[in-house]
């Protein structure tokens, strides 16, 4: 029996809330978006929260840190918007898998910063995957 399983027969857990809200609080420019990596990149990218693992991982970081000391026993990933039809708006299709990487990542290094410092109460992280911008058609 895996640890979350053990915790579940024992009380419920708590989930993070909206990513995209939280972010919003930043105010991002179009300059914060692209970050140093993405300067010349030939589209818009303001809007794009699932870039922000890559350009504001900080920011992204303290988002997970809010929720956890809120009380949250789970925090999902940075990765609504994560997938090839999603990021196909903003021409960065290829960048799928290091987005989902490094959005994990910066989840599972914050998950394991508060259950050093509270190992009573380990902290899980999900993988989050919302629907499509595209609407299936006959």
């Amino acid at each position: 029996m895996s640890k979350i399983e053990e915790i579940l027969k024992e009380r419920i857990l708590v989930l993070d809330g909206a990513m995209g809200t939280m972010l919003q609080r930043y105010k991002f420019t179009e300059e914060d978006f692209r970050g140093e990596r993405f300067a010349a990149w030939e589209h818009p990218l303001q809007g794009n929260n699932d870039l922000l693992s890559l350009t504001q991982p900080k920011a992204i970081a303290e988002v997970h840190r809010k929720y956890f000391e809120a009380g949250a026993d789970i925090v999902e990933t940075n990765t609504f918007s994560a997938t090839a039809i999603a990021m196909a708006d903003y021409h960065m299709e290829d960048l799928v898998y290091e987005l989902n990487y490094e959005s994990a990542k910066i989840a599972k290094e914050v998950a394991t910063e508060f259950t050093v410092r509270e190992p009573e109460k380990p902290r899980f992280v999900a993988g989050s995957i919302g629907p499509t911008n595209k609407t299936a058609s006959m």
